[in-house]
């Protein structure tokens, strides 16, 4: 999306909260579209109790990196890490808002919810082009008993810059060498094979029209649009269902204390019933803000959030931060100033 029409839709969507905002600060936020449905649940929910008013666009990680570097918004949203040395640059603080997962989902007619198993390396396979029928017999080994069409595989990816991509094909490049030395991990990737849309419901709204798609979005996606979740191969080889207890048995693995800023890897956590694709998503702030009153109205909302917000997170299967991390990402805003 271009910076310029991006900028378009946060003024418009500025002007549409003009009655809304008399009764508070109004808060500006684009990025990440992994964490919108969290961050629309607790605007909804904190509004009218903090005196907050809080505008995000959900418009991919990329371009919320980008809008943030550029002062255009109070925060940026973003599932990919920025690193240390660009935080320092653009002078910026990131800290983790919630922890939620990717779901791969399918439209097989004749395939119940959770019933088809696939592994790393087989999705790597069908993203590289090298796996492109349902009946594959690589497929069919690790489900017998189900009666796969000889339909050709529909593979959809993110079109635009995205913290979704990034976390998917990082957890690719994990688990299958040939995805990591061709295509590699990022925010946008050149796709061997597949059909590009924008936003996790871009995603999944292809994948519910497309018979014999493919797709990967953040679970609250799958399950708001009623899609057909698999299970998929976890670290220690079990085939897993996509469920908040999996989700949160994968966070519970993260090594967080040896993370810089906060950017702990989860893909691919060891444990019997870690679900292998798992992410925090990040917020950025600047440490220099132009407007210190909606910089403090940022963090007020993100303060209630932790407090309060665990219940909706958990509603939208997303998994809330483990208190340690709340604490540690409060003594972050106090080191540079911010309370």
């Amino acid at each position: 999306m271009r910076l310029n029409h991006v900028l378009a839709l946060i003024v418009g969507a500025g002007a549409a909260c003009t009655q809304a905002s008399a009764w508070g600060q109004q808060i500006t936020g684009a990025g990440s579209t992994f964490a919108a449905p969290l961050y629309q649940k607790w605007g909804e929910a904190a509004g009218a109790s903090l005196g907050v008013n809080l505008n995000y666009q959900a418009i991919g990680s990329g371009a919320g990196q980008k809008l943030i570097f550029a002062r255009t918004v109070d925060f940026g949203a973003s599932d990919a890490p920025v690193a240390a040395a660009k935080l320092q640059q653009n002078k910026l603080l990131q800290f983790p808002t919630a922890i939620g997962a990717l779901d791969i989902v399918i439209n097989l007619p004749t395939v119940k919810l959770n019933q088809l198993r696939l592994t790393g390396k087989l999705l790597a396979s069908i993203y590289l082009g090298t796996v492109t029928k349902w009946n594959d017999p690589a497929i069919a080994a690790i489900n017998p008993g189900i009666a796969l069409p000889d339909l050709a595989i529909a593979p959809v990816y993110r079109a635009d810059g995205s913290g979704t991509t990034y976390v998917f094909t990082n957890y690719l490049a994990k688990v299958d060498a040939d995805f990591k030395s061709h295509v590699g991990a990022g925010n946008a990737v050149s796709w061997p094979a597949g059909t590009g849309s924008k936003g996790n419901a871009g995603v999944a709204g292809t994948v519910e029209n497309t018979v014999g798609g493919l797709g990967y979005v953040e679970s609250a996606y799958a399950t708001q649009n009623h899609l057909t979740t698999v299970q998929l191969q976890g670290h220690d080889g079990q085939f897993l269902k996509p469920t908040p207890e999996t989700f949160a048995a994968a966070a519970a693995a993260a090594n967080w204390a040896g993370a810089a800023q906060f950017a702990v890897d989860m893909n691919d956590a060891p444990g019997a019933r870690s679900w292998p694709i798992v992410s925090t998503t990040f917020v950025l702030l600047p440490t220099d803000p132009e407007d210190a009153a909606r910089s403090a109205a940022v963090l007020k909302f993100f303060g209630w959030a932790l407090n309060s917000g665990d219940p909706i997170a958990q509603n939208l299967q997303y998994v809330p931060l483990p208190p340690a991390v709340k604490a540690a990402v409060r003594a972050a805003w106090a080191a540079v100033g911010h309370t």
